[in-house]
């Protein structure tokens, strides 16, 4: 039995001689991990980004008031049985304003003043223009007033009459222009106007 044992010790032996060969031949590696720190940029904040400034939208410029307005009569021409009348608005005012479309006028007489007949219809072969008064400024129309004695006494019922009342246009309240003319108190209508347009028609 002694053979056997020592044998067995001698595997023994030997096996543990191996483990330990092997333990001392595997080397202990250490691993340094080094952590880089990255700046990151920051975006930049909506508050901070600069937005181009916008240029504000002029305001239109007004319509001229009737109060801020001076009418008159300008130059005359006769036709065959009618006569073509320049009727001017002047700016009064210290501030530019526009004029547009067609002045309502009549033919007017007494005290108050009143129309005499109809009011003028539009020429419709002249259209409507924005037209800017600075101050100062001049626009026109040109108004074209038939002879009342182009038609029977019946049928026009004259009436001298004295002046032109004159509504600027997309106003209310009317210019009183000294004229002599004569109208008709029954149904022709003597009057027909321009629309207005810049400058003084001269």
């Amino acid at each position: 039995m002694k053979p056997l044992l020592i044998g067995t010790l001698a595997v023994a032996c030997l096996a543990a001689a191996a483990c330990s060969t092997k333990s001392a031949a595997t080397p202990h590696v250490t691993v340094t991990v080094t952590k880089t720190s990255t700046a990151t940029q920051a975006a930049p904040s909506a508050s901070t980004q600069s937005t181009p400034a916008s240029s504000p939208t002029p305001a239109p410029t007004a319509g001229c008031l009737s109060r801020y307005l001076h009418g008159a009569t300008g130059l005359s021409q006769g036709t065959a049985g009618a006569i073509d009348v320049t009727i001017t608005f002047k700016n009064l005012n210290n501030a530019p304003c526009t004029l547009y479309g067609f002045p309502g006028i009549a033919l007017a007489a007494g005290k108050p003043v009143t129309d005499v007949g109809h009011p003028s219809v539009e020429n419709s072969t002249t259209a409507r223009e924005l037209v800017t008064l600075q101050p100062g400024g001049f626009a026109h129309a040109t108004l074209q007033i038939i002879d009342a004695g182009n038609y029977s006494a019946s049928v026009c019922q004259p009436e001298n009459t004295t002046w032109l009342a004159v509504i600027p246009p997309n106003q209310r309240i009317p210019l009183y222009i000294p004229l002599k003319s004569t109208a008709c108190k029954g149904s022709p209508k003597l009057l027909t106007v321009t629309a207005v347009r810049p400058g003084t028609g001269g």
